[in-house]
């Protein structure tokens, strides 16, 4: 039995695989075009007007142009019951630019704790930066051989190949109690290399106490998250950002 020719419309959905090509209303409409201008001659392949093989070259001609929007990061849900609150976009770009800056000229291994957000942002802007992230959700566990499992409450319970192998680590504990920040800081000095750079996202009610624990400074850029937290965050540092992250806030 003779089966009928596929309909133009469905000839170049295929050429333009994957599906998602075609989802926004400009190329839906770049398809009513097609559809209205195809011929069918009763052959076993669809052919094109003039009309429709113009537009069709448009089409095509816009696709190569327009790359595609890779802005947002998909994470998965936050679990408030763990204390989670993403990032926003400003936020995460703003570290993970940080941190690759810090990486420049040397390899580093970077450790992330507690923040997938600047995990997922440093592996799309650079896949080739080597970074460990220390999660107490096991839904991170998709990250593979990056992820590790991690709980404040045994600070310095972590593989023995991660005491001392890190330059750059950045940090957001769960928890605003001074407890949290003191656990965390031993997981910091458990990692850190000689010299290592530090990174701590967190509220400014800690700002004294991550001075005390681990000389940190607090910048003038301010952490931001999708939730809208009503808590103020702060980053600090425990060296001089110059220009970057608005650089260290001076002392009133």
């Amino acid at each position: 039995m003779k089966r009928s020719a596929p309909s133009m419309v469905t000839c170049v959905c295929s050429y333009l695989n994957p599906p998602a090509v075609i989802a926004s209303p400009s190329h839906s409409k770049a398809m009513e075009e097609l559809a209205d201008h195809y011929v069918d001659d009763g052959g076993d392949a669809p052919t094109l007007s003039s009309q429709a093989f113009a537009a069709l070259q448009e089409f095509l001609r816009e696709q190569s142009q327009s790359p595609a929007d890779h802005s947002e990061v998909a994470l998965v849900t936050e679990d408030w019951r763990l204390s989670q609150f993403w990032y926003d976009r400003e936020t995460a770009e703003t570290v993970a630019n940080e941190v690759l800056a810090l990486c420049s000229g040397s390899p580093s291994r970077v450790a992330c704790i507690a923040c997938p957000t600047l995990y997922a942002y440093l592996k799309r802007s650079d896949p080739s930066v080597s970074v460990q992230l220390l999660e107490y959700d096991k839904r991170f566990e998709q990250y593979g051989s990056d992820f590790t499992f991690y709980d404040y409450n045994q600070p310095e319970e972590l593989p023995t190949e991660m005491k001392h192998a890190f330059q750059v680590i950045v940090a957001d504990p769960p928890y605003l109690s001074g407890e949290c920040l003191e656990k965390v800081a031993q997981t910091i000095s458990f990692l850190s290399q000689s010299n290592a750079y530090l990174l701590l996202l967190t509220g400014e009610v800690q700002k004294d106490r991550a001075a005390e624990l681990l000389g940190l400074h607090p910048c003038i850029f301010r952490p931001k998250h999708s939730s809208k937290l009503g808590n103020e965050f702060r980053l600090f540092t425990n060296y001089d950002p110059g220009t970057r992250l608005g650089g260290w806030e001076q002392e009133k």
